[in-house]
């Protein structure tokens, strides 16, 4: 059984930084993604970053980059979000998701490419 488990979400001023993790266990080996998504309060879950567990491979959005930077420990199977300069725009309920497929530039942001989705973790961000 796939789990993810994300942490690492908390309340920090405008202009701070967070680092989020995302562990995850019982994917098999071979060629998966991880991604990250957040979704704030009224408004649909987004696609904010993923990285390709082959190669290493990075998508962003355009909010967040230059800001959060993803990247994986796979001896640890855990992938982090560096988060940076934060604004109260980024304030969400931020979840990790997986699948064996990697998705393509066109479609890395969308929900429906993830099997696997983790419980979230929230991200507070105060001006």
């Amino acid at each position: 059984e796939v789990q993810l488990q994300a942490s690492g979400g908390g309340s920090v001023q405008a202009g701070g930084s967070l680092r989020l993790s995302c562990a995850a266990s019982g994917l098999s080996g071979g060629i998966y993604v991880i991604g990250w998504f957040r979704q704030a309060p009224g408004r649909e879950r987004e696609g904010v970053s993923c990285i390709m567990r082959s190669d290493g491979r990075t998508y962003y959005a355009d909010s967040v980059k230059g800001r959060f930077t993803v990247s994986r420990d796979n001896t640890k199977n855990t992938v982090y979000l560096q988060m940076n300069s934060l604004g109260p725009w980024d304030t969400a309920v931020y979840y990790c998701a997986a699948d064996y497929t990697e998705p393509t530039i066109y479609d890395w942001n969308r929900r429906s490419e993830y099997d696997y989705w983790g419980q979230g973790t929230l991200v507070t961000v105060s001006s």
